[in-house]
């Protein structure tokens, strides 16, 4: 059940958002979230900012790898689901290349920051991309990412948004490093409020990015068995990151916690006995709010759940 809000309450989660990260030596740290369980679950312990993950959209959405299968609609569609379980719980959201040209990308930033999403993140690969820690990405030239993240920034102000644009390369892979930074320092330049280098290959090089950047919030991608050297939130805020995501963290223990569970299944024939109850879940996932909304209008459909 999603319980939206007016217009007037959307920009509660981007200006938390920008609070959080105007915040002296803190990081944002946002575990990737991909369905509506996996948001409840990081709600229900406490992290204040969540990601949207793609990977995890098209494979949760789609039942198909991150290789840009996933539209538009569908990104859109799952970050309204997102944004607007707690609306004001800031959502860092995946927008890949935008989706297309100037025209599409300005299409994307409205309807994402009008679903409640609090930042996205346009990339420079080609628009048949794939996941950012994979082999063979295809990256466009600079003139079309500078466009991409003008159209971005344009559209916010055309349309008089406050969402965050976050500039994502993936040029480290087969343009280099230095490449790398100096798209991302462009970006900035032209409007983007967070920088986002992808697959960096060692801590000297979290590092050196920092540098670069100066004062511009860099985010930091960490990726179980990725390309980039794993470090803790800790070891990021001291180099002086501004955000950190973890993709994989939610689904990859939802798969290995299905896959444990169906192996009981199919080995003896019956549920694993610590298995979260039904009751459990229902209440993880809203039941105590709809039986509250419910009583306060004077409703008695969900008067005898409890």
């Amino acid at each position: 059940m999603t319980i939206t809000m007016t217009s007037n309450d959307r920009p509660r989660a981007t200006q938390k958002l920008r609070e959080l990260l105007a915040r002296p030596d803190a990081i944002v740290v946002a575990p990737g979230v991909y369905d509506g369980i996996s948001a409840r679950i990081a709600l229900d312990m406490g992290f204040d900012t969540l990601y949207m993950t793609g990977a995890g959209t098209s494979m949760s959405r789609l039942g198909w790898a991150d290789l840009g299968l996933a539209t538009q609609h569908d990104m859109v569609e799952q970050a309204e689901m997102l944004a607007n379980i707690d609306p004001t719980t800031p959502v860092i959201a995946d927008a890949d290349t935008g989706y297309g040209g100037p025209v599409s990308i300005a299409r994307t930033v409205a309807k994402y920051a009008r679903a409640g999403v609090a930042a996205l993140h346009i990339e420079d690969q080609v628009q048949e991309k794939r996941c950012g820690h994979l082999l063979g990405k295809e990256i466009v030239s600079q003139e079309v990412f500078y466009s991409r993240i003008q159209a971005a920034v344009n559209a916010r102000a055309d349309l008089g948004l406050d969402i965050l644009i976050i500039a994502r390369t993936d040029a480290r892979q087969s343009l280099g490093f230095d490449e790398a930074c100096t798209r991302l320092s462009r970006a900035a330049e032209v409007g983007a409020d967070i920088v986002f280098l992808e697959a960096m290959t060692s801590r000297e090089e979290m590092a050196d990015f920092v540098r670069r950047m100066g004062a511009t919030p860099c985010l930091l991608n960490m990726v179980s068995k990725g390309v980039t050297p794993v470090i803790s939130v800790d070891e990021a805020a001291d180099l002086g990151f501004k955000v950190i995501i973890f993709p994989i963290t939610g689904f990859g223990g939802a798969i290995q916690g299905i896959r444990d569970s169906f192996a009981v299944l199919k080995k003896s024939g019956c549920e694993p006995k610590a298995l979260v109850g039904v009751e459990e879940a229902f209440e993880l996932c809203g039941l105590i709010q709809c039986i509250e909304l419910d009583r306060k209008a004077g409703g008695k459909a969900l008067a005898g759940l409890r």
